[in-house]
């Protein structure tokens, strides 16, 4: 009796303290380099150094041609000076791309991406000369 006791003791014990622990991540707890958490819908914004949600931006734009049933969406950032835009792509590296204005108006390229105002204070996304963007 004692002896089944102690092995039924023993049995437990490797029980108990065999389990694996499991470690779940936290919602919420996915900060980038710059502090933003994407799971709530930030991304870091190079012209204004901070975090902000793209969809919440003044100026959004809409996916001209959308693939499927989704369509993506962008959010437009302008400098003080309006000399910059940043627009935020899915498809950007980095989240977000900076263009430059051109000196010929209210046309903001870099590479083959070309933003452009249109129409009283709208703006639509090229790139190779094509509409992939358009405003809300």
């Amino acid at each position: 009796m004692k002896k089944t006791l102690v092995f039924g003791a023993v049995v437990l014990g490797f029980m108990a303290f065999g389990q694996k622990t499991i470690v779940l991540d936290k919602v919420g707890n996915d900060k980038d380099a710059h502090g933003c958490k994407a799971s709530v819908g930030y991304t870091y914004s190079q012209i204004n150094h901070k975090c902000v949600r793209p969809f919440e931006q003044k100026i959004r734009l809409r996916e001209a041609k959308p693939a499927g049933s989704a369509a993506f969406m962008s959010g437009v950032i302008f400098s003080k000076d309006m000399k910059q835009a940043e627009i935020f792509l899915p498809t950007a590296k980095s989240g977000s791309m900076v263009l430059a204005r051109q000196a010929n108006g209210a046309i903001w390229k870099n590479g083959s991406y070309v933003l452009e105002a249109y129409k009283k204070d709208r703006y639509r996304l090229k790139k190779d000369n094509k509409v992939i963007y358009d405003q809300m």
